[in-house]
């Protein structure tokens, strides 16, 4: 009786689940299957497909809520400009590209002018200029004053004329606002702002960059000046050679003989007025806006600047040298600066062989207007 029973139960069950799968679907549930396999609903529109070259506002309807291609072009925006309608240079350039200057890592290009100026100009260039000073410290307490207390009397010898002096006053005056503006400039920052304070610090600061700015040109113009005035008396001759290998009598009693300019001063128009003033005054150029034609980009501007730091750092360096011994360094020089005149004995003891074609006559002893060298200078005091 019971398995009759549940045989029955089971035959009934698969009847009514054959004739549930056999009938016809609601009229709810069929549409969505039709829907899916006809197309999009009535009234829907399917938004653009995404192009590559597609504008802002164009994927903003293709692809609402995406901004990375946007930001990515504004990242890329150094290797390929973006589209704007601002007028100027590199106006669709909003990130430099990628460089990787001496000193620097791999960076976008004002990053890595970041790191040259604070990681290698700053410190290193610092440390440079202070090196220079101590040296020329330990020298003068070590060496003391060079040269004798030349005796002043009898023949005086013009050895700067009044328009080389006037030339060189106006080129010295220039350099020095120039070195302490730009010092103050570079190194202020660590220096002065601590005890100044930010207000302060700007006034000061904005005062000597705009000092500096007026002063380049003047610097630039002198200084071509000086190189046509003294280039002839600069030239390399063979006695120079003798000076170099004796360091020119620097640790001993007697200066080698020379010329009107010795090879260390040589070495300082050339290396110094020539070399590193022409890499100075271009550079300075470029950077105040003065160079006509010149695309004035962001990158020409911080590689004039890394050219500009570095050669100004080393000619401050070697000309700390040109003035210590043009004042504290060396007795007459500096009177030989400001009046124009030397004595025989001066001339003979630091510039023999120039003093000896003034003595046959090879050179003359006045080239500026005549009476003034026949005037008796007053007898100089012995050391």
């Amino acid at each position: 009786m019971n398995k009759a029973l549940s045989r029955w139960i089971a035959v009934a069950l698969l009847g009514a689940a054959g004739a549930w799968a056999q009938a016809p679907a609601p009229a709810a549930a069929t549409e969505p299957a039709a829907t899916a396999a006809n197309g999009p609903p009535p009234g829907f529109v399917a938004p653009a497909e995404p192009k590559a070259d597609d504008s802002n506002a164009a994927r903003a309807k293709s692809q609402p809520g995406n901004n990375a291609p946007f930001w990515r072009g504004v990242r890329n925006s150094g290797e390929v400009a973006g589209v704007t309608q601002i007028p100027g240079l590199e106006k669709g350039v909003l990130i430099q590209r990628f460089e990787r200057y001496p000193g620097s890592d791999y960076a976008t290009a004002g990053e890595a002018w970041r790191q040259v100026r604070n990681r290698v100009i700053i410190p290193y260039g610092g440390a440079l200029m202070l090196i220079a000073l101590v040296a020329i410290a330990l020298f003068y307490f070590g060496r003391g004053t060079m040269g004798h207390a030349s005796a002043e009397g009898g023949r005086r010898i013009e050895r700067f004329t009044p328009f080389e002096r006037a030339a060189h006053w106006l080129n010295a005056i220039a350099f020095v606002l120039l070195g302490i503006s730009g010092v103050v400039m570079a190194f202020g920052k660590f220096l002065l702002l601590p005890w100044m304070g930010h207000t302060v610090f700007g006034l000061v600061t904005y005062g000597l960059k705009t000092l500096h700015n007026f002063v380049g040109p003047l610097f630039a113009v002198s200084l071509v000046v000086i190189f046509f005035t003294f280039v002839k008396d600069n030239l390399p001759r063979r006695e120079d050679w003798t000076w170099v290998k004796k360091a020119g009598g620097m640790f001993s009693d007697h200066e080698v003989p020379s010329h009107r300019f010795n090879a260390g001063e040589k070495g300082i128009f050339w290396g110094g007025v020539f070399a590193l003033g022409l890499t100075v005054v271009v550079s300075g150029l470029v950077l105040d806006h003065l160079v006509p034609n010149l695309a004035y980009t962001r990158g020409t501007m911080q590689i004039a600047h890394m050219f500009h730091a570095t050669g100004a750092v080393l000619m401050l360096c070697a000309f700390f040298g040109h003035i210590y011994l043009g004042t504290l360094g060396m007795r007459g020089a500096y009177k030989a600066m400001r009046t124009g005149y030397v004595s025989d004995a001066w001339a003979q003891e630091h510039h023999a062989l120039w003093h000896d074609d003034i003595r046959a006559g090879k050179i003359p002893a006045q080239r500026s207007g005549a009476g003034a060298a026949k005037e008796p200078l007053p007898q100089a005091r012995q050391a």
